[in-house]
């Protein structure tokens, strides 16, 4: 793989739950486990271009140097080309951009638009390796992440006084944990041996197996072996996920309003941080989008905001209502720019976990002037739910009985997950009512619709088999509904569900037709082609078998035919 500098770079386009109190020690193995599907199988991937391995996992890495005459620009690249405005967005996003100073070592993580009209080369390839996996885990279809380890420190010997450098992961994967851990391993050894160092990671990261969702995976790189060990192994780092970020930690700072931050993200409503760093921004913002877990955030989110972001205007403009989307930002600009907001969330620097937070009430819009207003949240939303204090009460004890950080996670994640899982299941229920009765389906028919959605017949569900079924939470549940069919994550939601009722339709007519088929194989009638196109089908939830039963049903059809017409379908062997 040849290296690339920036001027050669064409305008084209190339967990757990289980919190032990025990002490976990660090080796050079990490481990990383995807949630749902098989394990311990051998990779059998059917690749056909070089380098198809590593563009599974990546689709390029950067180096971001500072120039004193050019600014940010791109040193080196490897692998899938760049279009311009998208190494311009790199070049910017890769670099924090507040007063702050992030002296030292700094990782954060940032997303951007893929380019309009473009399709990732390997896309069908990994359609099969995404259709298993949970949506938190699902690659993004319309946006890149950048993962960045940026180093910043005083150097002398360079007129600006500092050497400011970032190596940065390009990736559709929102593997955060995992990335951020790769780059803990990669990036101290590049800017001690730079080059040469890069090479060996990517050589080392083509030979990964595929993201298989559930797999056990075992990823050589630098010498070290990223790897799913047993849980009782003490000698070993444990990554319990490899997608999640802190919850406990990122909202500490304004914990005291996690219930009513839970209704803004479910409504898609327009949310921005204001950090102080690009760490605690993206850190923040990617928080808030996995607080609805398991259902997908399906508004935009920029972990990490710029002025230099092309879709600047678009989100500050003052003609129109801000859109739906969660911004992360660090620059003081953004306080006076983004103050017509309808919620603003200020985090500053976000305490340890055994530090107390004052319980603060939410603040009135017009009391934030500066990005240097104190930490807290700015809004004038009422809240459709009661307050849960006992979750409040829960984590304050847990701070004062100095309980881990990592327990205090876990328990914000379990609240959160029960009551997103508490709103959904009614919704779930009702759209499982709208599918057909299974003795609707006929072989020789088209598979049947699935009956409407209509939003008052599902409210009326509600009294009996409501959320209170599953939640001790009062308040106007019937409101927050209301609110929430309106929004894109619900039209995310059910887009999602159709697809999958859909496809289990055609399963089961598929199904339905393998077993009719039978019945009529003795008759010379030229079903083959009808029958090919249904098996052909792809990503059906089919039983085992069903496949291979059709396929013998077909080769039965095809040698019942005249032997000149056998050979134009390719007459099946019979030994």
């Amino acid at each position: 793989m040849a290296l690339q500098g920036s001027e050669e770079i064409e305008e084209q386009l190339a967990e757990t739950e289980d919190v032990g109190d025990e002490d976990v020690s660090v080796s050079p193995a990490e481990e990383i486990t995807l949630p749902v599907g098989s394990e311990g199988e051998e990779d059998t991937d059917p690749l056909l271009l070089p380098w198809d391995r590593f563009s599974a996992w990546l689709h390029c890495i950067c180096v971001v140097g500072f120039d004193l005459e050019l600014g940010q620009a791109v040193e080196v690249h490897y692998c899938l080309l760049l279009l311009l405005f998208q190494k311009t967005s790199i070049c910017y996003l890769s670099f924090p951009d507040s007063n702050s100073g992030c002296l030292g070592d700094t990782q954060f993580c940032f997303r951007f638009r893929q380019a309009s009209g473009r399709k990732c080369s390997l896309g069908c390839f990994l359609d099969h390796f995404d259709r298993d996996a949970p949506v938190c885990l699902k690659r993004d279809p319309g946006h890149y992440y950048g993962y960045v380890y940026f180093r910043q420190v005083r150097d002398k010997s360079l007129k600006r006084g500092y050497f400011q450098k970032s190596l940065v992961l390009i990736s559709k994967l929102p593997y955060v944990a995992f990335f951020h851990s790769l780059l803990k391993l990669i990036a101290p050894e590049y800017f001690e041996k730079q080059e040469p160092c890069l090479e060996a990671a990517c050589n080392d990261i083509d030979r990964w197996p595929t993201p298989h969702p559930g797999k056990i995976l075992s990823l050589p790189v630098m010498g070290t072996v990223l790897k799913v060990c047993p849980k009782n192994n003490k000698h070993l780092h444990f990554l319990p996920s490899i997608h999640e970020v802190d919850l406990f930690r990122c909202f500490h700072p304004v914990f005291f309003h996690i219930q009513m931050l839970w209704e803004l993200v479910l409504l898609g409503e327009a949310l921005v941080v204001m950090a102080p760093s690009p760490a605690e921004s993206s850190d923040t913002v990617l928080a808030l989008v996995s607080c609805i877990s398991p259902l997908r955030y399906c508004s935009d989110f920029r972990p990490y905001f710029t002025i230099h972001d092309s879709e600047f205007k678009e989100y500050t403009t003052r003609t129109q209502a801000p859109p739906s989307v969660i911004l992360g930002v660090t620059n003081p600009f953004f306080a006076k720019t983004l103050q017509h907001w309808p919620h603003i969330i200020r985090i500053g620097d976000m305490k340890q976990a055994g530090e107390t937070v004052k319980q603060m009430k939410v603040k009135k819009l017009k009391n934030l002037k500066t990005l240097d207003s104190k930490p807290g949240v700015y809004s004038a939303y009422k809240p459709f739910l009661n307050k849960d204090e006992d979750i409040i009460k829960q984590l304050q004890k847990g701070v004062q009985q100095k309980r881990p950080s990592a327990a205090q996670n876990a328990i914000l994640r379990r609240y959160f997950l029960e009551l997103t899982q508490s709103f959904i299941i009614p919704l779930e229920r009702y759209v499982a009512s709208l599918m057909p009765l299974q003795k609707s389906i006929c072989p020789w028919k088209s598979p049947p619709q699935l009956r409407p959605f209509l939003q008052e017949d599902f409210m009326k569900t509600l009294e009996k088999a409501g959320p209170q079924l599953t939640s001790r939470l009062k308040g106007d549940w019937i409101g927050l509904y209301r609110q929430f069919l309106r929004c894109p994550n619900f039209d995310g939601w059910y887009r999602n569900r159709t697809r999958e009722m859909m496809q289990k339709l055609e399963a089961l007519h598929l199904e339905a037709l393998c077993e009719e088929v039978g019945t009529c194989c003795s008759k010379r009638e030229d079903l083959s082609d009808l029958l090919q196109t249904q098996a052909e089908r792809d990503q059906l939830p089919l039983r085992p078998g069903t496949l291979t039963k059709l396929q013998a049903h077909i080769d039965s059809v095809i040698l019942s035919l005249p032997e000149d017409l056998q050979g134009i379908l390719h007459k099946p062997s019979t030994t």
